[in-house]
């Protein structure tokens, strides 16, 4: 299976946060998915920590994709027809990050690995969907 992950989950990932549910962990880990890091949670790490609402070890810039490539995870522009298909997504929420993700999700095939509640009203596959 492809996967996306939501910033969030990435960061658990990497810091080994025990938020993050160890069979998703597990899936992360596993050689026979495909997990990618989407550009937009470079962006929103950068925002949010040039805020002062992200600690981080070092600045987003460099940390979030050393810690990609030494967790073998795949990174994944932001591409003109992701951005198109924003203007078909309904409007469920308003964060701008997670509404790309979802559109990325949507025009990549992906299954998006997230906890927001607010990704279940989307037509996007989750992870651990009930």
């Amino acid at each position: 299976m492809k996967f996306l992950l939501d910033t969030h989950v990435f960061l658990w990932f990497i810091g080994g946060d025990s938020k993050l549910p160890a069979s998703w962990r597990d899936t992360i880990r596993d050689p026979q998915h495909e997990i990618y890091l989407s550009a937009v949670s470079l962006w929103e790490a950068i925002v949010k920590y040039q805020l002062g609402k992200l600690p981080l070890p070092e600045p987003p810039e460099t940390y979030l994709p050393t810690e990609r490539e030494r967790h073998q995870i795949s990174p994944l522009s932001l591409d003109e027809s992701s951005v198109q298909r924003l203007a078909s997504l309904p409007g469920l929420h308003r964060d701008p990050f997670d509404r790309m993700l979802i559109c990325q999700a949507i025009e990549h095939q992906l299954s998006i690995i997230s906890i927001d509640e607010a990704f279940r009203g989307y037509p996007v596959p989750l992870l651990g969907q009930t």
